[in-house]
Protein backbone atom coordinates (compact mmCIF):
# COMPACT_ATOMS: atom_id res chain seq x y z
CA UNK A 1 0.00 0.00 0.00
CA UNK A 2 1.37 3.42 -0.97
CA UNK A 3 2.37 5.93 1.70
CA UNK A 4 1.02 8.67 -0.56
CA UNK A 5 -2.61 9.61 -1.12
CA UNK A 6 -3.01 8.29 -4.65
CA UNK A 7 -6.36 10.07 -5.03
CA UNK A 8 -4.44 13.34 -5.39
CA UNK A 9 -2.58 13.77 -8.72
CA UNK A 10 0.58 15.76 -9.23
CA UNK A 11 1.59 18.31 -11.87
CA UNK A 12 5.32 18.67 -12.55
CA UNK A 13 6.06 22.10 -14.03
CA UNK A 14 9.16 23.27 -15.90
CA UNK A 15 9.29 26.47 -17.94
CA UNK A 16 12.98 26.16 -18.87
CA UNK A 17 13.25 24.32 -22.18
CA UNK A 18 16.02 21.87 -21.43
CA UNK A 19 15.46 18.32 -22.74
CA UNK A 20 18.32 17.00 -20.59
CA UNK A 21 16.84 18.04 -17.24
CA UNK A 22 16.99 14.73 -15.41
CA UNK A 23 15.40 16.15 -12.26
CA UNK A 24 12.04 16.35 -14.04
CA UNK A 25 12.22 12.64 -14.81
CA UNK A 26 13.20 11.96 -11.21
CA UNK A 27 10.06 13.71 -9.96
CA UNK A 28 7.88 11.79 -12.41
CA UNK A 29 9.32 8.44 -11.37
CA UNK A 30 9.27 9.18 -7.64
CA UNK A 31 5.57 10.04 -7.63
CA UNK A 32 4.54 7.57 -10.33
CA UNK A 33 6.13 4.63 -8.57
CA UNK A 34 4.08 5.51 -5.49
CA UNK A 35 0.90 5.24 -7.55
CA UNK A 36 0.28 8.96 -8.04
CA UNK A 37 -1.16 10.16 -11.36
CA UNK A 38 1.53 12.43 -12.81
CA UNK A 39 1.01 15.19 -15.37
CA UNK A 40 3.95 17.13 -16.83
CA UNK A 41 3.82 20.72 -18.08
CA UNK A 42 7.08 21.07 -20.02
CA UNK A 43 8.45 21.20 -23.54
CA UNK A 44 7.92 17.72 -24.94
CA UNK A 45 9.87 18.21 -28.19
CA UNK A 46 12.33 15.34 -28.12
CA UNK A 47 12.19 15.19 -24.33
CA UNK A 48 13.03 11.77 -22.85
CA UNK A 49 10.65 12.54 -19.96
CA UNK A 50 7.64 12.08 -22.22
CA UNK A 51 8.70 8.46 -22.82
CA UNK A 52 8.35 7.53 -19.16
CA UNK A 53 5.70 4.95 -18.31
CA UNK A 54 4.85 7.06 -15.26
CA UNK A 55 3.67 10.12 -17.21
CA UNK A 56 -0.11 10.21 -17.48
CA UNK A 57 -0.06 13.16 -19.88
CA UNK A 58 2.33 15.79 -21.23
CA UNK A 59 0.91 19.33 -21.46
CA UNK A 60 2.37 22.21 -23.52
CA UNK A 61 4.32 24.71 -21.37
CA UNK A 62 3.95 28.48 -21.39
CA UNK A 63 5.85 30.16 -24.26
CA UNK A 64 9.42 31.44 -23.67
CA UNK A 65 9.33 34.73 -21.78
CA UNK A 66 5.74 34.08 -20.69
CA UNK A 67 4.08 36.54 -18.34
CA UNK A 68 2.51 35.52 -15.04
CA UNK A 69 -0.90 35.69 -16.71
CA UNK A 70 0.29 33.30 -19.44
CA UNK A 71 1.56 30.82 -16.86
CA UNK A 72 -1.63 31.12 -14.83
CA UNK A 73 -3.74 30.42 -17.93
CA UNK A 74 -1.74 27.28 -18.74
CA UNK A 75 -1.96 25.94 -15.19
CA UNK A 76 -5.69 26.60 -14.97
CA UNK A 77 -6.26 24.83 -18.28
CA UNK A 78 -4.31 21.80 -17.03
CA UNK A 79 -6.29 21.79 -13.79
CA UNK A 80 -9.57 21.81 -15.71
CA UNK A 81 -8.44 18.81 -17.75
CA UNK A 82 -7.45 16.88 -14.62
CA UNK A 83 -10.71 17.74 -12.92
CA UNK A 84 -9.54 17.85 -9.30
CA UNK A 85 -6.91 19.66 -7.17
CA UNK A 86 -3.34 18.47 -7.64
CA UNK A 87 0.02 18.90 -5.92
CA UNK A 88 2.12 21.31 -8.01
CA UNK A 89 5.88 20.59 -8.27
CA UNK A 90 7.95 23.39 -9.89
CA UNK A 91 11.29 22.19 -11.25
CA UNK A 92 13.08 25.45 -12.17
CA UNK A 93 13.47 28.87 -10.58
CA UNK A 94 11.20 30.64 -13.05
CA UNK A 95 8.41 28.16 -12.32
CA UNK A 96 8.89 28.31 -8.55
CA UNK A 97 8.86 32.11 -8.51
CA UNK A 98 5.81 32.36 -10.77
CA UNK A 99 3.88 29.84 -8.65
CA UNK A 100 4.82 31.67 -5.45
CA UNK A 101 3.55 34.96 -6.88
CA UNK A 102 0.25 33.39 -7.96
CA UNK A 103 -0.37 31.29 -4.87
CA UNK A 104 -3.71 32.95 -4.18
CA UNK A 105 -4.97 32.55 -7.74
CA UNK A 106 -3.90 28.89 -7.81
CA UNK A 107 -5.25 27.93 -4.40
CA UNK A 108 -8.50 26.47 -5.73
CA UNK A 109 -6.71 24.27 -8.27
CA UNK A 110 -3.44 23.22 -6.65
CA UNK A 111 -2.02 22.24 -3.28
CA UNK A 112 0.95 24.47 -2.41
CA UNK A 113 3.16 25.08 0.65
CA UNK A 114 2.25 28.11 2.78
CA UNK A 115 5.28 30.11 1.64
CA UNK A 116 5.67 33.67 2.93
CA UNK A 117 4.91 36.26 0.24
CA UNK A 118 7.77 36.87 -2.24
CA UNK A 119 10.19 34.64 -0.31
CA UNK A 120 10.95 32.36 -3.27
CA UNK A 121 11.88 35.35 -5.41
CA UNK A 122 13.90 36.88 -2.60
CA UNK A 123 16.16 33.87 -2.04
CA UNK A 124 16.56 33.18 -5.79
CA UNK A 125 17.71 36.78 -6.37
CA UNK A 126 21.49 36.74 -6.00
CA UNK A 127 21.66 40.28 -4.63
CA UNK A 128 18.92 39.61 -2.09
CA UNK A 129 20.57 36.34 -1.08
CA UNK A 130 23.69 38.18 0.06
CA UNK A 131 21.55 40.30 2.40
CA UNK A 132 19.62 37.25 3.60
CA UNK A 133 22.84 35.46 4.51
CA UNK A 134 24.19 38.52 6.32
CA UNK A 135 21.05 38.79 8.46
CA UNK A 136 21.08 35.07 9.26
CA UNK A 137 24.86 34.94 9.89
CA UNK A 138 25.37 32.37 7.15
CA UNK A 139 28.74 32.69 5.35
CA UNK A 140 28.43 34.08 1.82
CA UNK A 141 31.10 35.35 -0.58
CA UNK A 142 31.61 39.12 -0.35
CA UNK A 143 29.25 40.66 -2.91
CA UNK A 144 29.26 44.22 -4.31
CA UNK A 145 26.78 45.91 -6.67
CA UNK A 146 28.47 48.56 -8.87
CA UNK A 147 26.34 51.31 -10.40
CA UNK A 148 28.95 52.85 -12.65
CA UNK A 149 32.19 52.00 -14.49
CA UNK A 150 34.15 53.79 -11.78
CA UNK A 151 32.51 51.64 -9.09
CA UNK A 152 33.43 48.52 -11.08
CA UNK A 153 37.13 49.39 -10.76
CA UNK A 154 36.80 50.10 -7.04
CA UNK A 155 34.93 46.84 -6.45
CA UNK A 156 37.48 44.75 -8.29
CA UNK A 157 40.34 46.29 -6.35
CA UNK A 158 38.52 45.45 -3.14
CA UNK A 159 37.65 41.88 -4.13
CA UNK A 160 40.87 40.98 -5.96
CA UNK A 161 41.16 39.06 -9.22
CA UNK A 162 39.55 37.00 -10.55
CA UNK A 163 36.02 38.09 -9.68
CA UNK A 164 32.71 36.30 -10.19
CA UNK A 165 30.21 38.44 -12.14
CA UNK A 166 26.54 37.46 -11.74
CA UNK A 167 23.19 38.74 -12.87
CA UNK A 168 21.01 38.97 -9.81
CA UNK A 169 17.93 37.47 -11.54
CA UNK A 170 19.27 35.02 -14.09
CA UNK A 171 15.84 33.70 -15.02
CA UNK A 172 15.22 37.06 -16.75
CA UNK A 173 18.13 36.75 -19.18
CA UNK A 174 16.78 36.84 -22.75
CA UNK A 175 17.36 33.77 -24.88
CA UNK A 176 19.91 34.27 -27.63
CA UNK A 177 21.58 37.26 -25.94
CA UNK A 178 24.82 35.40 -25.28
CA UNK A 179 24.70 36.56 -21.65
CA UNK A 180 25.56 33.93 -19.07
CA UNK A 181 24.14 34.04 -15.58
CA UNK A 182 27.63 33.80 -14.07
CA UNK A 183 31.08 34.55 -15.49
CA UNK A 184 34.60 34.71 -14.08
CA UNK A 185 36.05 38.08 -15.09
CA UNK A 186 39.77 38.75 -14.96
CA UNK A 187 39.90 42.44 -15.84
CA UNK A 188 38.06 45.69 -15.16
CA UNK A 189 37.35 45.97 -18.88
CA UNK A 190 35.49 42.63 -18.92
CA UNK A 191 33.33 43.67 -15.99
CA UNK A 192 32.55 47.06 -17.51
CA UNK A 193 31.48 45.41 -20.76
CA UNK A 194 28.94 43.41 -18.77
CA UNK A 195 27.74 46.42 -16.80
CA UNK A 196 26.70 48.30 -19.95
CA UNK A 197 24.36 45.42 -20.79
CA UNK A 198 22.40 45.72 -17.54
CA UNK A 199 19.25 46.91 -19.30
CA UNK A 200 19.38 43.97 -21.68
CA UNK A 201 19.93 41.49 -18.84
CA UNK A 202 16.90 42.71 -16.91
CA UNK A 203 18.58 42.75 -13.49
CA UNK A 204 21.58 44.12 -11.60
CA UNK A 205 25.17 43.01 -12.13
CA UNK A 206 26.92 41.71 -9.03
CA UNK A 207 30.63 41.29 -8.45
CA UNK A 208 31.51 38.60 -5.96
CA UNK A 209 34.67 37.25 -4.35
CA UNK A 210 35.87 34.12 -6.10
CA UNK A 211 36.19 30.94 -4.04
CA UNK A 212 38.48 28.52 -5.89
CA UNK A 213 37.21 24.95 -6.35
CA UNK A 214 39.13 22.02 -4.92
CA UNK A 215 38.80 18.50 -3.56
CA UNK A 216 36.00 18.11 -1.00
CA UNK A 217 34.93 21.76 -1.34
CA UNK A 218 31.62 21.56 -3.23
CA UNK A 219 28.59 20.52 -1.19
CA UNK A 220 24.84 20.73 -1.47
CA UNK A 221 21.83 20.25 0.78
CA UNK A 222 18.37 19.21 -0.35
CA UNK A 223 15.44 19.34 2.02
CA UNK A 224 11.74 19.85 2.56
CA UNK A 225 10.47 22.30 5.18
CA UNK A 226 7.06 20.99 6.26
CA UNK A 227 4.01 22.97 7.42
CA UNK A 228 5.63 23.44 10.86
CA UNK A 229 8.97 24.54 9.39
CA UNK A 230 10.77 21.31 10.33
CA UNK A 231 13.27 20.19 7.70
CA UNK A 232 12.37 16.68 6.60
CA UNK A 233 13.76 14.31 3.97
CA UNK A 234 16.90 15.18 2.02
CA UNK A 235 20.32 15.71 3.53
CA UNK A 236 23.88 16.88 2.80
CA UNK A 237 25.74 15.67 -0.26
CA UNK A 238 29.25 16.01 -1.63
CA UNK A 239 29.97 16.62 -5.27
CA UNK A 240 32.43 13.96 -6.39
CA UNK A 241 32.46 14.74 -10.10
CA UNK A 242 31.29 17.79 -12.01
CA UNK A 243 30.46 18.53 -15.62
CA UNK A 244 32.42 20.41 -16.88
CA UNK A 245 35.16 18.80 -14.83
CA UNK A 246 36.30 20.72 -11.79
CA UNK A 247 33.40 23.17 -11.70
CA UNK A 248 30.02 22.34 -13.12
CA UNK A 249 26.75 20.58 -12.41
CA UNK A 250 26.77 17.47 -10.25
CA UNK A 251 27.58 14.49 -12.45
CA UNK A 252 28.33 12.24 -9.46
CA UNK A 253 27.12 13.06 -5.96
CA UNK A 254 27.36 11.15 -2.70
CA UNK A 255 25.12 11.32 0.38
CA UNK A 256 27.69 12.27 3.02
CA UNK A 257 27.08 13.27 6.65
CA UNK A 258 28.02 16.90 7.34
CA UNK A 259 26.63 18.39 10.53
CA UNK A 260 27.91 21.89 9.71
CA UNK A 261 26.17 22.05 6.32
CA UNK A 262 22.97 20.61 7.82
CA UNK A 263 22.99 23.13 10.66
CA UNK A 264 23.43 26.03 8.22
CA UNK A 265 20.54 24.79 6.06
CA UNK A 266 18.19 24.32 9.02
CA UNK A 267 19.07 27.65 10.60
CA UNK A 268 18.60 29.61 7.38
CA UNK A 269 15.26 28.06 6.41
CA UNK A 270 14.03 28.36 9.99
CA UNK A 271 14.85 32.05 10.30
CA UNK A 272 13.23 32.78 6.93
CA UNK A 273 10.07 30.85 7.71
CA UNK A 274 10.61 28.92 4.50
CA UNK A 275 8.12 26.21 3.52
CA UNK A 276 8.50 23.67 0.74
CA UNK A 277 11.35 22.03 -1.20
CA UNK A 278 14.73 23.73 -1.37
CA UNK A 279 18.18 23.07 -2.83
CA UNK A 280 21.23 24.84 -1.41
CA UNK A 281 24.75 24.91 -2.88
CA UNK A 282 27.80 25.48 -0.70
CA UNK A 283 31.52 25.86 -1.30
CA UNK A 284 34.04 25.42 1.47
CA UNK A 285 36.70 28.12 1.62
CA UNK A 286 40.14 26.54 1.37
CA UNK A 287 41.60 29.23 3.67
CA UNK A 288 39.06 29.48 6.48
CA UNK A 289 37.31 26.12 6.15
CA UNK A 290 33.90 27.83 6.37
CA UNK A 291 31.04 26.74 4.13
CA UNK A 292 29.74 29.64 2.04
CA UNK A 293 26.24 29.53 0.59
CA UNK A 294 26.44 30.12 -3.16
CA UNK A 295 22.90 29.47 -4.28
CA UNK A 296 19.41 29.04 -2.82
CA UNK A 297 17.06 27.29 -5.24
CA UNK A 298 13.42 27.45 -4.06
CA UNK A 299 12.54 24.11 -5.70
CA UNK A 300 13.84 20.58 -6.11
CA UNK A 301 17.40 20.20 -7.34
CA UNK A 302 18.10 17.97 -10.33
CA UNK A 303 19.86 15.34 -8.18
CA UNK A 304 17.22 15.22 -5.41
CA UNK A 305 16.79 11.45 -5.87
CA UNK A 306 20.22 10.99 -4.28
CA UNK A 307 18.43 11.48 -0.96
CA UNK A 308 15.92 8.63 -1.13
CA UNK A 309 16.09 7.18 2.38
CA UNK A 310 15.35 3.66 3.67
CA UNK A 311 11.66 4.52 4.06
CA UNK A 312 11.51 5.51 0.38
CA UNK A 313 11.12 9.20 1.24
CA UNK A 314 12.60 11.97 -0.90
CA UNK A 315 11.77 15.69 -0.97
CA UNK A 316 9.15 15.36 -3.72
CA UNK A 317 7.30 12.60 -1.89
CA UNK A 318 7.61 14.63 1.31
CA UNK A 319 5.88 17.53 -0.44
CA UNK A 320 3.00 15.33 -1.58
CA UNK A 321 2.59 13.69 1.84
CA UNK A 322 2.65 16.99 3.74
CA UNK A 323 0.24 18.82 1.43
CA UNK A 324 -2.26 15.94 1.51
CA UNK A 325 -2.21 15.80 5.31
CA UNK A 326 -0.36 12.51 5.61
CA UNK A 327 2.44 11.85 8.13
CA UNK A 328 6.02 11.78 6.93
CA UNK A 329 7.87 8.61 7.97
CA UNK A 330 11.14 8.88 9.86
CA UNK A 331 13.49 7.32 7.33
CA UNK A 332 17.09 6.36 7.93
CA UNK A 333 19.74 8.16 5.82
CA UNK A 334 21.67 6.01 3.36
CA UNK A 335 25.20 7.32 3.88
CA UNK A 336 27.39 6.60 0.87
CA UNK A 337 24.51 6.36 -1.59
CA UNK A 338 25.51 7.87 -4.94
CA UNK A 339 23.71 9.51 -7.82
CA UNK A 340 25.18 9.44 -11.34
CA UNK A 341 24.14 11.40 -14.43
CA UNK A 342 25.33 8.86 -16.96
CA UNK A 343 25.58 11.08 -20.04
CA UNK A 344 28.08 13.26 -18.13
CA UNK A 345 29.82 10.46 -16.22
CA UNK A 346 29.44 7.19 -18.18
CA UNK A 347 32.37 5.46 -16.52
CA UNK A 348 31.06 6.23 -13.04
CA UNK A 349 27.78 4.60 -14.04
CA UNK A 350 29.66 1.35 -14.66
CA UNK A 351 31.63 1.26 -11.42
CA UNK A 352 30.48 -0.65 -8.35
CA UNK A 353 28.67 1.41 -5.71
CA UNK A 354 28.82 -0.31 -2.29
CA UNK A 355 26.52 2.30 -0.73
CA UNK A 356 23.88 1.94 -3.42
CA UNK A 357 23.39 4.05 -6.51
CA UNK A 358 20.69 5.62 -8.65
CA UNK A 359 21.17 6.63 -12.26
CA UNK A 360 19.54 9.77 -13.58
CA UNK A 361 18.20 8.23 -16.79
CA UNK A 362 18.34 4.43 -16.74
CA UNK A 363 15.87 2.49 -14.62
CA UNK A 364 15.00 -1.19 -14.94
CA UNK A 365 11.30 -0.44 -14.52
CA UNK A 366 11.29 2.53 -16.93
CA UNK A 367 13.76 1.92 -19.75
CA UNK A 368 12.36 4.13 -22.52
CA UNK A 369 13.59 7.51 -21.17
CA UNK A 370 17.17 6.22 -21.02
CA UNK A 371 17.06 5.04 -24.63
CA UNK A 372 15.48 8.32 -25.72
CA UNK A 373 18.12 10.31 -23.84
CA UNK A 374 21.05 8.54 -25.51
CA UNK A 375 19.56 9.01 -28.97
CA UNK A 376 19.00 12.70 -28.26
CA UNK A 377 22.41 13.11 -26.62
CA UNK A 378 24.26 11.56 -29.57
CA UNK A 379 22.50 13.89 -31.99
CA UNK A 380 23.22 16.83 -29.71
CA UNK A 381 26.93 16.08 -29.38
CA UNK A 382 27.29 15.37 -33.11
CA UNK A 383 25.67 18.67 -33.97
CA UNK A 384 27.90 20.60 -31.55
CA UNK A 385 31.02 18.89 -32.93
CA UNK A 386 30.02 19.81 -36.49
CA UNK A 387 29.48 23.40 -35.38
CA UNK A 388 32.83 23.45 -33.62
CA UNK A 389 34.64 22.06 -36.65
CA UNK A 390 32.88 24.61 -38.84
CA UNK A 391 33.92 27.41 -36.52
CA UNK A 392 37.50 26.18 -36.47
CA UNK A 393 37.57 26.59 -40.24
CA UNK A 394 36.09 30.11 -40.03
CA UNK A 395 38.16 33.31 -39.54
CA UNK A 396 40.03 33.47 -36.26
CA UNK A 397 37.85 36.32 -35.05
CA UNK A 398 34.94 33.93 -34.60
CA UNK A 399 34.51 32.39 -31.18
CA UNK A 400 34.05 28.63 -30.96
CA UNK A 401 30.81 27.61 -29.25
CA UNK A 402 30.79 25.63 -26.04
CA UNK A 403 30.20 21.91 -26.38
CA UNK A 404 26.96 22.31 -24.40
CA UNK A 405 24.94 25.34 -25.54
CA UNK A 406 23.39 27.53 -22.88
CA UNK A 407 19.84 26.80 -23.92
CA UNK A 408 20.34 23.04 -23.61
CA UNK A 409 22.65 22.99 -20.62
CA UNK A 410 21.29 21.87 -17.25
CA UNK A 411 21.24 24.49 -14.49
CA UNK A 412 24.57 25.15 -12.80
CA UNK A 413 25.22 26.86 -9.51
CA UNK A 414 26.82 30.28 -9.51
CA UNK A 415 30.47 29.48 -8.92
CA UNK A 416 30.03 26.31 -10.98
CA UNK A 417 28.88 28.32 -13.96
CA UNK A 418 31.64 30.80 -13.42
CA UNK A 419 34.31 28.14 -13.66
CA UNK A 420 32.82 26.18 -16.55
Amino acid sequence: MSLLDTRVPAVVLRIDRNPFHHGTLGAVRSLGRAGVEVHVVADSTGSPVGASRYVRQMHPPPPPGASSDDILTVLRDVSERIGRPAVLVPMDDASAIAVSRMRGELASSYLLPAMPDALAERVADKAELAAVCASADVPHPTTLVPDSPAEVAVAMRQLGLPVVAKWSRPWLLPAGSGLRSTTVVRSVRQARELLVRTGEAGSRLLLQAYLPPGPDRDWFFHGYADHSGTVRAGGPGRKELAWPRGAGLTAVGCWTPNTEVQALAERLTGELGYRGIFDLDFRRCGTTGRYHLLDFNPRAGAQFRLFADRAGLDVVRALHLDLTGRPLPDGVPVDGRTFVVENYAPLAALRAAPGGRELAWYAADDRSPGRAMWALWCRHVSRRLRERLGTAAAPVTAQAPRLIPRAASPSLTDNEKASS
